[in-house]
């Protein structure tokens, strides 16, 4: 067991802080075998808890945010998976260029794949950029990786733009990659679906072992369609998940007995469950459509992903913190600024929730 050994606020105090963000204190934490780790938390969080030195570090209680990217202060799209070489959590998602002066929405184009890692998915530290992923000259952008270990593999299905654009109106595809340690990452293909205008996959093994890989389609009403593969290499498609209404960001997961499939209208999340994995039916309620109390945590959220494990489903999830306007205009300044969240998902009486406001313990593993 961790106990609070010192509480520390250094240089904190004497920091300028970025607007929304609030002062943070270094909290050295002992075990009883003497050994000592350092963290930084939020000053607010650590006096909400009732902490203080010799008090029992709460080691799996979820702070907010969850994570923000130190470079522009901009994750979007994570995506949770386990690193076995490094035995750690790795989280990837889009690097979103927020603090750019830009054209028009070439902010949100040019973009990394991020990562950060934790030991139990609670505390998350930025480990760079994924290199070598361009597989022609240019600097390109790359949304959204959805990532899926099978076979002693990594395969990466990313969002690729070619260049910088400045308006929406360019192709998008979906290029496969694989890895053997989640950093070198070999080029497979760019996958030939159901247009030249899709983004966002999700990938999730069927019970007679078939890969189904759910995505958006921007040239079919931003749609979520999917495809079928035996080997993950080879895709074919076999139709419209959901075309109620335009969306992003599928993810797909099982849990208390049935299967879901959410979506990011842009309007918090849209939920529907299904016994098959192909005949979908919409739940009445949306989920994290209206604001929580949580730092970071007062608007909608977009683009999640669900990590189940266990009997628990956590939704790792993006905030807009500082907007106001409607998700889909051009905002500038910090109202582009992006926070990554997590929550605990529950099933009550078959509609799935979720209390974005409760205080949880994550254990990933």
């Amino acid at each position: 067991m961790w106990t609070i050994k010192q509480i520390f606020d250094g240089d904190y105090g004497c920091e300028e802080l970025a607007p929304g963000q609030k002062p943070k204190v270094s909290v050295t934490l002992v075990n009883e075998n003497g050994e000592e780790e350092r963290v930084s938390v939020e000053d607010e969080w650590l006096t909400r808890q009732g902490l203080e030195v010799g008090s029992a570090w709460k080691e799996y209680t979820v702070p907010a945010p969850l994570y923000r990217d130190p470079i522009y202060d901009a994750p979007t799209d994570p995506v949770v998976i386990w690193n076995h070489k490094e035995k750690q959590w790795w989280m990837l998602y889009t690097q979103r260029r927020s603090a750019v002066n830009s054209i028009g929405v070439s902010h949100i184009h040019g973009t990394a794949i991020g990562v950060a890692s934790s030991v139990d998915g609670i505390r998350w530290l930025y480990r760079g950029t994924l290199p070598g992923l361009d597989f022609e000259l240019g600097h390109n952008t790359f949304w959204a990786p959805e990532v899926i270990y099978a076979a002693g593999k990594y395969h990466m299905y990313v969002s690729y733009v070619p260049g910088i654009p400045a308006d929406w109106n360019h192709p998008r595809y979906i290029l496969h990659y694989t890895s053997k340690n989640l950093i070198d990452w070999n080029f497979e293909s760019k996958l030939n679906l159901s247009s030249e205008k899709i983004i966002d996959a999700c990938v999730f093994r069927l019970p007679n072992g078939i890969f189904r890989m759910w995505y958006k389609d921007e040239r079919n009403g931003s749609h979520t369609y999917f495809a079928d593969s035996k080997d993950l290499y080879n895709w074919e498609v076999k139709g419209c998940a959901a075309d109620d209404v335009p969306h992003e960001g599928a993810n797909v997961f099982e849990f208390g007995g049935k299967y879901w499939l959410i979506t990011d209208c842009w309007s918090g999340l849209d939920v529907y469950y299904s016994d098959d994995l192909t005949t979908w039916t919409k739940q009445s309620s949306r989920i994290l459509d209206v604001g929580g109390t949580r730092e970071d945590d007062g608007v909608i959220a977009n683009h999640a992903d669900v990590y189940v494990t266990d009997n628990n489903a956590y939704i790792f999830y993006f905030t807009h913190p500082d907007r106001q306007k409607n998700m889909l205009e051009n905002n500038i300044g910090n109202e582009r600024r992006t926070s990554i969240q997590v929550a605990e998902l529950e099933v009550k009486d078959g509609v799935l929730v979720c209390d974005r406001n409760k205080d949880i313990s994550v254990k990933l593993r």
